[in-house]
């Protein structure tokens, strides 16, 4: 796990950004795994940007949501397909053909969710998956308790997402306790994992991702698994970490290779 920890929530975005603007740079056939969320909405608007000034294109990737809420169709307000139309897939080239999230108002949820699983193998797997991280450890819809070897599937959200969320929905507005959500062992299967981490309120879960035990009570601990996790805190984030300096002193040495390397 590569630990980024960097001055402010607008430097996260911009690490966050570039390894997408590096990523389908290098790969314009891209698949791209996509987070909701307020963490990763100042991303999405650098992508635009750099979209905007033709220094990126999305016409030949594709993109797999994370999750969905089950009972919302993608046209509801709250829907996470109407979420990602209005942060960024009206604002980019790329086909809509090619922008997968899960269907909320599925008939057969559980049949959608295989579905789902069999749509991100026919793209050839997820090259660049994104997360965020809930207070409670949680990624995607994977609350604590889910199985580290989870696939997609239908998961109960937990009170305290439930009430986080509740911010988004009017008083009286039906709110989903249910969602459709990648599994745990769909993220890790991911080529190559970016989880942005920003504010005081994400530094317990950042320790427990971090350094606590590898748990289905912190599903972020996952992450320790992965050969190729990037981890990007803002200072605020990273507050509680027992290992900070270390952490510094390990992306120092990266960099400084990584320019010795590129001078050769």
């Amino acid at each position: 796990m590569q630990i980024v920890i960097l001055a402010t929530a607008d430097h996260v975005a911009d690490y966050g950004a570039q390894l997408f603007i590096s990523q389908l740079t290098n790969n314009p056939n891209s698949v791209l795994g996509l987070a909701t969320g307020s963490t990763p909405l100042a991303l999405y608007q650098r992508l635009i940007n750099a979209y905007q000034q033709q220094r990126l294109t999305f016409a030949r990737a594709k993109t797999f949501n994370l999750d969905e809420y089950l009972g919302l169709a993608g046209d509801h307000p709250q829907s996470y397909r109407y979420f990602m139309q209005q942060h960024l897939f009206d604002h980019i080239d790329i086909l809509p053909a090619n922008t997968a999230v899960p269907c909320g108002a599925a008939i057969d949820p559980v049949a959608a969710c295989l579905e789902y699983e069999q749509q991100i193998t026919a793209a050839g797997g997820i090259d660049l998956q994104l997360l965020g991280l809930g207070r409670n450890g949680h990624i995607g819809f994977n609350e604590p308790s889910s199985g580290l070897r989870s696939r997609t599937r239908i998961k109960t959200l937990t009170p305290a997402t439930i009430t986080d969320n509740a911010r988004f929905f009017q008083a009286g507005e039906y709110q989903p306790h249910l969602s459709l959500t990648m599994g745990i062992g769909t993220i890790l299967d991911a080529r190559k994992v970016l989880l942005l981490a920003t504010g005081a309120n994400k530094a317990n879960a950042v320790k427990a991702m971090i350094e606590g035990p590898l748990t289905a009570a912190c599903p972020a601990s996952a992450l320790q698994l992965h050969q190729h996790a990037i981890v990007v805190l803002d200072e605020a984030a990273a507050a509680t970490l027992a290992d900070i300096e270390f952490y510094r002193h390990i992306e120092r040495e990266n960099q400084a290779l990584l320019q010795r390397l590129q001078q050769q």
